[in-house]
Parts: structure tokens; C-alpha cells; sequence
């Protein structure tokens, strides 16, 4: 029997946190192993608890959700938790920092009680960026703030098919997806996106599709000749 997916439930707002609690610790596989209301006592349980997953709520006192993302990312001993955001807006500018800073996905506050759980288990699994759709529309609106073009030093390396691969995770095709439109075998798109994740020092694929737009890939759709 699989092990539970452990939960940290990161929200200034208790009653918040108290659902999230009965609809995690309710569904079969999940447990909750620690609620936080501020980042900082966010970040300091990930290190007691290590959690397979923290729902980190953006907005939060003390230390807001990014900054908590940030730290949790970056110290070795919470290298293994997901991070999955969490707002009250699809265009909430918190959004895109936070994948910067290491969240695997993020997801509305009001989702159905069967998205989250479903969201939850994705993020433990690495397999994807939840909400694809609004996930791009987040990270195209907030990476090209800048009027000139980012340089894109970080595709140096890639082949011409992982660079085909990359652009159709960051228009949140699945695996089985992009094996059917670019004609290969389903395990042959794992070993290029695992080869993507190395080479481009990716956490999952939020960090690729990170990496896609603010190359400017993304845009061009088609990697150069």
C-alpha cells in the first residue's frame, strides 16, 4: 500500500485552514501533518514535518507566501517538498514570482473540493503544472513586463526536439499528448523530459514552462532551424 501524501496547510485564515484539514485528512491517502498561519512558521514546519506537499496560501502576515516558497525551495533539507500556491485570483500578480520562486502549480482558492485533492496529488507526483490554461496566462502576462526580449542563454544545449518538447509542455500538454502530436513513443517523451529537467536544473514542470516563456520559446512556438 502506497504511502499517504503528507500535507503542511500554509493560510492566515483559520477557517480556511480548517477545511482544507477535513477535506485533506477525509480523503483516502492524504493526511494533514501541520497547519501554519504566517510564512515563516510555514517555512519552519517544512523543515520539522517535510512534507510531501505544503499548500501555501500567497498572502499571508509576517512572511508572504513567496518569500516562504523561496525558502522552502532553496534549503536542501525541503528539497524533496512541492510547493502549490494558492489565491483568490487567477491574475493575482503574487502568482508568477511564485513559481520563480520554486512552486510547483498553483490553484484558486475556490476550487472544487475534487481539484484540490486531484491537484495535491499531482504536485507530489512532479508530473505537471495544474490549470494549465490559467498557469500560461499568468506566466505570459507577468514574465514579458519588460519591453525588451529576456536573453535566453539557458537553451544553449538543447536539441531541436527537446526545444519541440519544451514548447508543448508550456501549452500544458500532457506526456501521452505530446507523444500523439509529435508521433513518439510515450517513453521516449519521458526521457526528453527528463533530459530537459536536467539540463535547464528544473525542479518540475512549472520551472520548464517558466523557462519556455521567458525564453521567448513559448511565443515562437516552433524552436529555430
Amino acid at each position: 500500500m502506497a504511502e499517504a501524501v503528507r500535507v503542511l496547510i500554509a493560510d492566515d485564515q483559520a477557517l480556511l485552514r480548517g477545511s482544507f484539514r477535513v477535506l485533506i485528512d477525509s480523503t483516502p491517502g492524504m493526511e494533514t501533518v501541520g497547519e501554519a498561519g504566517d510564512g515563516a512558521e510555514a517555512v519552519a514546519l517544512a523543515r520539522e514535518l517535510t512534507p510531501d506537499v505544503v499548500l501555501m496560501d500567497l498572502r499571508m502576515p509576517v512572511m508572504d507566501g513567496i518569500a516562504a516558497t523561496r525558502e522552502i525551495c532553496s534549503d536542501a533539507s525541503t528539497a524533496g517538498v512541492r510547493v502549490l500556491a494558492l489565491t483568490m485570483f487567477d491574475m493575482d500578480e503574487y502568482v508568477y514570482p511564485a513559481l520563480q520562486a520554486g512552486a510547483s502549480g498553483f490553484m484558486l482558492k475556490d476550487a472544487s473540493p475534487d481539484d484540490l485533492v486531484a491537484g495535491i496529488r499531482v504536485i507530489a507526483t512532479g508530473e505537471g503544472v495544474l490549470a494549465p490554461s490559467v498557469t500560461r496566462r499568468v506566466i505570459a502576462n507577468f514574465s514579458h513586463r519588460d519591453t525588451a526580449a529576456r536573453p535566453a542563454p539557458r537553451l544553449v544545449g538543447l536539441t531541436r526536439r527537446e526545444q519541440e518538447v519544451l514548447v508543448l509542455i508550456a501549452k500544458g500538454l500532457s506526456n501521452q499528448e505530446i507523444a500523439g502530436h509529435l508521433v513518439i513513443s510515450l517513453p521516449t517523451v519521458k526521457t526528453h523530459v527528463s533530459s530537459l529537467l536536467s539540463k535547464l536544473n528544473a525542479r518540475d514542470r512549472a520551472q520548464l514552462v517558466i523557462v519556455a516563456y521567458e525564453s521567448g520559446l513559448a511565443e515562437r512556438g516552433t524552436p529555430p532551424a
